[in-house]
């Protein structure tokens, strides 16, 4: 290769490299140039105010998310789902059927006094043991003038393998659409394990021999109820 030819390749050479170190700067000015106007923009908004917002519209907000919290699932007292019967008060009139296909009316009752049980299902251990005390009870009911029946909601069919099953001697009454339970007030929330849910609130509601409320016994308790109630209405 002659001198000439030799110098021109050199200096090819030395274009080529010069060429790419000035892309490779200039690609890296263009990055840094990026940087910089990311940075100052960053520090604008930095330096931007906060908004603010109105007062009505601080209000706004907080009314929506105070109606949005949810309700607590557990009440602070059983809700009826009718009023509840004042002592003194005319008791209510019902005509519903009872174990045995016949029907029942409070008019049947007329001059003699009358313990209406309200039990929340049939079979179930509390309620068992407490139709067995008033059946046990019948007749010194019967000797104190008053009679005595069993009201919950369960179906006649299920009435009558109730008293079948245990031998129960006192009428039992099937309220089925909850008629008499919520004229009574004995329908109502009521809360099991954390779950609310509507049912028979345990009452026992005493009547005159005037037809009038004497006595009414709410979230009644088994043991020795049926005694208290014989007392009860022996003093009237």
């Amino acid at each position: 290769m002659s001198k000439k030819t030799r110098k021109k390749s050199s200096n090819t050479t030395g274009k080529r490299a010069a060429t790419k170190i000035a892309r490779g700067a200039g690609t890296s000015t263009r990055k840094s140039a990026a940087k910089s106007r990311t940075a100052v923009a960053k520090a604008k908004k930095a330096k931007q105010p906060v908004k603010t917002r109105s007062a009505a519209a601080v209000r706004s907000k907080a009314s929506h998310t105070a109606t949005s919290k949810p309700l607590s699932a557990k009440p602070a007292a059983a809700k009826s789902a009718g009023a509840i019967l004042a002592e003194g008060a005319m008791a209510p009139a019902f005509t519903l059927p009872r174990d045995g296909g016949e029907s029942v009316s409070l008019s049947d009752f007329a001059g003699k006094k009358l313990v209406l049980f309200f039990y929340p299902r049939a079979d179930t251990p509390g309620c068992t043991k407490e139709a067995i005390d008033f059946t046990r009870l019948k007749n010194a009911f019967a000797a104190a003038g008053t009679e005595v029946l069993g009201i919950s909601a369960d179906t006649v069919k299920a009435q009558e393998s109730f008293r079948n099953k245990h031998q129960l001697s006192v009428p039992l009454i099937s309220d089925e659409q909850h008629q008499m339970l919520e004229t009574y007030g004995v329908w109502g929330e009521k809360s099991l394990y954390g779950r609310t849910f509507m049912g028979i609130i345990r009452t026992t509601v005493l009547v005159d021999s005037d037809g009038k409320v004497a006595r009414v016994w709410r979230h009644v308790k088994v043991d020795g109820h049926a005694e208290a109630v014989l007392e009860a209405a022996r003093s009237l």
